[in-house]
């Protein structure tokens, strides 16, 4: 038996997980045990965190394929998620029904690699122990940061663009196809349409399909000197029909439901994906969404009224209600202007045709633009007069 420390190995070349031999399957009368078949062995390690119970394996460069494929016999499983999580690394996240600690664990070699873990019931000291071990030294990743700012003179305006989900967090998936790869395509080519403007630095949160924690995109856009932030997104729905482009700015109460649920949910986002937001101070947090609303919150609104005006000039379908607010992580930012561009619904047949589309592409891009530099040029007068 190889043990789930075995990192240290120096094992090469991309694995592929077998779905049909492997399983996950209820132990006793409260536990799970896990089986997963590779096609060659990998360095990986295993454990358990809470918010909810998780159990959480990391692998050196596995490819899952669609993760629905794994056999399931048991409900003390509820969700399974896995992609990559970071270069080189890839990630197999388990809800668990209640908490659970890694009882046995280990790889067994030869044609191919057999990893085995089992999970049995724990109280919740025992739980709180395993959930709450330090990381090893270069694992973890960096708590984001307030980093300082680069100073800003009168050149280009710098956009940060973040291009939604990514990695193990696809987002919204319909027809084999993911909202992150869709906001990958359009931020890149929006990021394309600003450097030709001339008139804008552009820095995006991911350039290619890793995950990449919610947090951790506003110390990116702060290291890149971002002086407005643009999140990219085309959720699902649930909730009544959902059709056109929306517009979210930062608020501490959702402006309805849906919105509130889409906040939600992208936070839990990142629970799902491995992320330990224990050490989160909510007292803090509450303080950086004062200050938000305080220091740029007329700025949100004005953002987010020159980009309805620009995407409504292109003729291009809204929301019924097309600005609305709610308390997403990633528009936390207190002194950077960040809003939140739902450019459709991937649970609309008519949005998702649009955001495949092109052409439709190209106009939306043409809209931001617009919208951009339409706000930028406003904001700037204001400021000047605040100086005189």
């Amino acid at each position: 038996m190889v043990g789930p420390t075995a990192a240290a190995q120096e094992l090469t070349g991309l694995a592929r997980l077998d779905a049909g031999a492997s399983r996950i399957a209820g132990s006793g009368w409260s536990g799970v045990s896990v089986e997963l078949r590779l096609s060659q062995p990998v360095p990986w390690r295993v454990r358990v965190m809470d918010g909810p119970p998780r159990l959480v394996m990391d692998f050196r460069e596995v490819e899952f394929g669609p993760v629905e494929a794994l056999p399931k016999t048991t409900d003390r499983v509820r969700e399974v998620r896995a992609g990559a999580f970071r270069p080189g690394w890839s990630r197999l996240v388990m809800e668990l029904a209640w908490p659970m600690v890694v009882e046995t664990a280990g790889m067994r070699t030869g044609e191919g690699a057999r990893i085995a873990v089992t999970l049995r019931k724990a109280d919740a000291a025992e739980f709180a122990a395993r959930a709450g071990a330090a990381e090893p030294p270069g694992w973890a990743l960096p708590r984001a940061v307030d980093l300082p700012r680069r100073a800003q003179g009168s050149g280009p305006l710098t956009v940060v663009l973040d291009p939604g989900h990514g990695g193990i967090d696809p987002g919204a998936e319909r027809g084999g196809i993911s909202e992150a790869s869709l906001m990958l395509t359009l931020a890149r080519e929006l990021k394309e349409a600003l450097l030709r403007d001339g008139t804008f630095r552009v820095a995006m949160t991911r350039e290619e399909d890793v995950f990449v924690p919610l947090e951790a995109r506003i110390t990116r856009a702060r290291a890149a000197g971002g002086q407005v932030f643009v999140s990219l997104h085309a959720d699902a729905i649930a909730e009544g029909e959902a059709v056109g482009a929306t517009l979210y700015t930062l608020a501490e109460e959702a402006s309805d439901a849906a919105a509130a649920a889409l906040a939600e949910r992208h936070d839990r986002d990142d629970l799902l994906a491995g992320i330990d937001l224990t050490g989160h101070d909510d007292l803090v947090a509450g303080v950086l969404m004062d200050l938000a609303r305080t220091e740029t919150g007329p700025r949100n609104e004005r953002l987010a009224l020159a980009l309805e005006a620009a995407i409504k000039g292109q003729g291009l379908a809204m929301h019924r209600h097309p600005r609305q607010a709610a308390s997403f992580s990633v528009l936390k930012s207190p002194d950077m202007p960040s809003i939140l561009v739902e450019t459709g619904f991937m649970s609309s047949d008519a949005d998702l045709a649009r955001l495949r589309d092109p052409a439709w592409r190209a106009r939306m891009i043409a809209a931001l633009v617009d919208g951009l530099k339409g706000w930028a040029r406003e904001d700037a007068a204001l400021k000047e007069m605040l100086r005189r």
